[in-house]
């Protein structure tokens, strides 16, 4: 009928075109047409209505779906489809537009759709496509949209403690990208900017080799002071500790991007007595699954810790066949990639290690292919150098360290003869060890971490032909050890972490073959009446393994999972119909999950 003109009753003009409709079609689909003609407006009594402000065939598209229901998003048709259904108030149409746009985000098109978002109010997309950019920023911030930012969409992600990426160094070099786009014109903005990237947390190479000589520092008095301010927090690390405990100082904070999820790696280690793993693995405890990933690492009785706000691995000395070694390499999941650090003074394996204030190494004890050691060293992260570090009280090798409430504790250990239940503790403020209670038993080769403000071991040796299962805990504040519940396996040369209140007693040997099991204990939940219960094992066996735990997004991506093709198949056009309306409130709230990563 409306084809042919039938009983039709209004024609509506835009930009030169009518079209023919029938007023109670329009004001049954559309809030804007039925207050037009319902209400004592002016057009109520018009056969001709002129509609501004929407493109002619975006109104077609809409009074079509009117008449028949259906509608077709496409990528040449959502830009002038969704304000026009926002002006026309046609709610199920815009919410369309704005999944369908959800459904394209990528790092090419994620700050246009941000604006565009913006300028049509569109709340929920606008959101999503800032945290996309934020999640996605050392993509986003190689496209071409990210040079033409105004100042405030800049400002808006690089001061942002969200933002997503490896180091700091990835800010400063959007930042000064984006002010040599248009010098001219964005000069004005260059101690603003630089206020919101971390000068301190970069490493000292870097800010001497690229910050120091570029010459707009140079003629700008605001942005000396902030070189200075970086400068100082590298050159007096002992002051460190106060300036990052500064709740007022972003600059000395690592960025923390929002969804991160613990998980665990295991790296290195392999067979009780040959073969040596180069693959690694991590763990997802949420989805409770093992994923097995290829590396050209191959160690064994390695260091291992993290930084960077748990969110970059550190892989020390160890042993990797043939000899000690003392390289040292550092790898982060959001980029896949290895690079080499600074070695170590002295080569060594069977060691303990930990982290300490967020961006240093401590190590301690081991074997040097030689003797037992009880040297120690300290690794500072910004200026990618090693210090010696005051010497344990007596050697140990095969011991543990672990972090608790700025003091380092040494937990066990053998140098040779005796297998130790001795304890040390180093306060950085007091400058040496001094001895606290022993464990109730011997042992060296075990697993410790911390958990609620207190340390736990588990297993090891004690000198006995067969590992321990045993698990005792310490607390500090009545210097005191006591015995907790058992693990269901022997093991020794394992690891142990903590995720989420939770111990994992990860891989290791029973005494005659090496473990690719995993076992779990909750004492925070269920106290006393916690027991160890078996979790998914590895993949592969691995003794004398490194363990740590790091927050990440979506390691999918990084691994080679291409998630986002899932998408982009389904996302070249959308179909709305009135029976789907329904169901497309509820993939809406799919797609938003599935978006990598938001």
């Amino acid at each position: 009928m409306r084809h042919s003109g039938t009983l039709c009753d209004v024609t509506l003009h835009v930009a030169g075109t009518d079209l023919l409709a029938h007023r109670v079609v329009l004001a049954a689909t559309s809030a804007y047409f039925n207050a037009m003609f319902s209400c004592e407006m002016l057009e109520k009594s018009l056969d001709r209505v002129s509609i501004k402000e929407v493109e002619p065939m975006a109104l077609q598209l809409l009074i079509d779906y009117a008449y028949t229901g259906q509608i077709e998003i496409t990528d040449e048709n959502v830009q002038c489809l969704l304000p026009a259904a926002s002006l026309l108030q046609m709610d199920v149409i815009r919410e369309a537009c704005c999944s369908f746009l959800l459904r394209q985000l990528d790092a090419s098109n994620c700050l246009g759709i941000r604006l565009f978002a913006h300028t049509h109010s569109c709340e929920e997309l606008q959101v999503t496509s800032h945290q996309y950019a934020l999640n996605n920023f050392m993509k986003v911030s190689q496209e071409e949209e990210f040079l033409l930012l105004s100042f405030e969409e800049i400002s808006s992600l690089v001061s942002s403690s969200q933002l997503n990426v490896t180091d700091e160094e990835t800010v400063y070099g959007a930042v000064m990208r984006w002010l040599k786009h248009n010098l001219n014109e964005r000069e004005k903005h260059f101690a603003s900017l630089l206020s919101y990237v971390r000068l301190p947390l970069l490493s000292r190479e870097y800010l001497l080799s690229q910050v120091m000589g570029e010459s707009l520092i140079r003629t700008n008095s605001e942005a000396k002071d902030l070189l200075i301010e970086a400068m100082r927090y590298h050159l007096c690390p002992a002051e460190r500790a106060a300036v990052e405990h500064n709740a007022h100082n972003a600059r000395t904070t690592t960025r923390r991007p929002e969804g991160l999820q613990p998980v665990i790696f295991a790296i290195g280690g392999g067979s009780l007595f040959s073969t040596i793993n180069s693959e690694f693995e991590y763990y997802c405890p949420v989805s409770d699954r093992w994923t097995y990933v290829q590396s050209s690492q191959r160690r064994s009785r390695a260091g291992l810790t993290t930084l960077n706000n748990r969110q970059k691995i550190v892989v020390i000395g160890g042993y990797n066949g043939s000899k000690e070694l003392n390289s040292v390499e550092t790898y982060s999941p959001l980029s896949n990639v290895w690079e080499t650090g600074a070695s170590m003074g002295s080569p060594r394996s069977c060691f303990g290690v930990c982290s300490l204030n967020g961006n240093q190494v401590v190590v301690a004890g081991g074997f040097d292919g030689n003797a037992v050691l009880n040297s120690s060293e300290m690794f500072d992260a910004y200026a990618n150098v090693w210090y010696s570090y005051p010497n344990l009280e007596i050697r140990r090798k095969y011991c543990r360290l672990v972090e608790l409430n700025q003091s380092i504790y040494a937990v066990g250990g053998f140098d040779g003869v005796n297998y130790h239940s001795s304890v040390s503790r180093f306060d950085p403020r007091e400058g040496k060890w001094v001895r606290v209670a022993p464990m109730i038993t011997p042992r060296s080769s075990c697993g410790a971490t911390v958990l609620a403000g207190k340390v736990y071991v588990s297993g090891g040796n004690d000198g006995n032909s067969c590992p321990l299962s045993s698990v005792e805990r310490y607390d500090p504040t009545m210097n005191a050890w006591e015995s907790v519940a058992s693990m269901q396996t022997r093991r020794s040369t394992h690891d142990l972490v903590e995720v989420n209140d939770a111990l994992y007693a990860i891989g290791g040997n029973d005494g005659s073959s090496s473990l690719n099991s995993m076992e779990k204990y909750c004492p925070v939940v269920a106290q006393n009446s916690a027991k160890w219960t078996p979790v998914k094992a590895m993949n592969l066996r691995r003794s004398n393994l490194g363990a740590v735990v790091l927050y990440c997004q979506d390691l999918g991506s990084s691994f080679g999972r291409q998630e986002e093709t899932m998408l982009s198949s389904a996302a070249s056009h959308s179909t709305v119909t009135d029976t789907e309306v329904a169901m497309d409130r509820k993939s809406n709230e799919d797609i938003s999950l599935l978006l990598p990563p938001v």
